[in-house]
């Protein structure tokens, strides 16, 4: 299929972009990778009178080490995250979940800006926003904010981003020292949206867990963060009871769809499984890196 006429403008700069989307009036949409987009402009589920590409702003690609965190420019590609040098030092949990992204030609084009902002219910970099209590700044014709990730993710495909807005980098905070992560995911195929995936770190002091996050993907209309699971690891050292007693509240906390790919069940039954092996993969990188 071929998509709907649109008018295409090329913006040099954030601001003539955000214009642009102001007097659309919410008949424009953001062209950035369009690994997203495209498809969805093909099958006519989206048709924008106008069509915004920011590929030539400058300034947008971009991974800096600001001290306490990692700045990321909007259009920065996935590929870009899982090869740098800066990220895989201070933050290899997010190397590691880009390589379960799509295949390498879609991560070389998909942007950082555009698969947050597209919130897809089953993508990694959402998931890892949360899991990291990761900062979006945000830039229209009018203002600029800063917004946390997880006020951001609002539903399936919806987020908190005005019709003229447009995300122009992300915050992520780096791990703290004595931080064990762990990553795990299951999909049908290698590149595949994730069935289900589970993030997890673990900050560890005089050997136990001092700080626990937990953060899923695929199991609900948005990422979700398993506080009562991690509020069960805090104060604690892993043992097959306590693991158990997690998995137990991680399932409780989802509320997974079923599709023609899996069922609910499953799927909670999958991110329990995950849960354990991300939280067994956590301790473990904890353990070995204290001497």
């Amino acid at each position: 299929m071929k998509p709907a006429t649109f008018e295409y403008v090329v913006a040099d700069s954030v601001v003539e972009a955000a214009t642009v989307l102001s007097e659309a009036c919410g008949e424009a949409k953001i062209l950035a990778g369009g690994q997203s987009l495209v498809p969805m402009l093909n099958f006519r589920l989206v048709r924008p009178a106008i069509l915004v590409d920011i590929n030539r702003i400058p300034n947008l690609a971009f991974i800096e080490d600001t001290g306490n965190t990692i700045r990321v420019g909007a259009l920065t590609r996935h590929h870009q995250l899982e090869i740098s040098t800066v990220v895989a030092k201070h933050l290899p949990l997010v190397a590691s979940a880009m390589t379960h992204v799509a295949h390498l030609a879609i991560r070389n084009r998909g942007t950082i800006g555009g698969s947050l902002s597209h919130a897809d219910p089953a993508a990694e970099l959402p998931m890892i926003a949360l899991l990291l209590n990761a900062r979006l700044q945000v830039i229209s014709s009018k203002r600029e904010r800063t917004v946390a990730a997880s006020d951001f993710f609002r539903d399936a495909l919806s987020v908190d981003l005005g019709e003229d807005e447009i995300v122009t980098e992300i915050h992520l905070p780096k791990l703290p020292p004595n931080t064990g992560w762990g990553f795990e995911e299951v999909a049908r195929r290698a590149g595949d949206f994730a069935l289900a995936a589970v993030a997890v770190t673990l900050t560890a002091s005089d050997g136990k867990i001092a700080e626990a996050r937990i953060a899923l993907t695929g199991v609900g209309r948005t990422p979700v963060r398993a506080q009562k699971a991690e509020t069960l690891l805090r104060g604690e050292k892993i043992e097959t009871k306590l693991i158990g007693r997690v998995i137990d509240a991680v399932r409780a906390v989802i509320a997974p769809d079923t599709d023609l790919h899996a069922s609910s069940d499953y799927r909670r039954h999958l991110a329990g499984v995950l849960t354990a092996r991300a939280v067994s993969a956590a301790w473990k990188r904890v353990t070995e890196s204290i001497p």
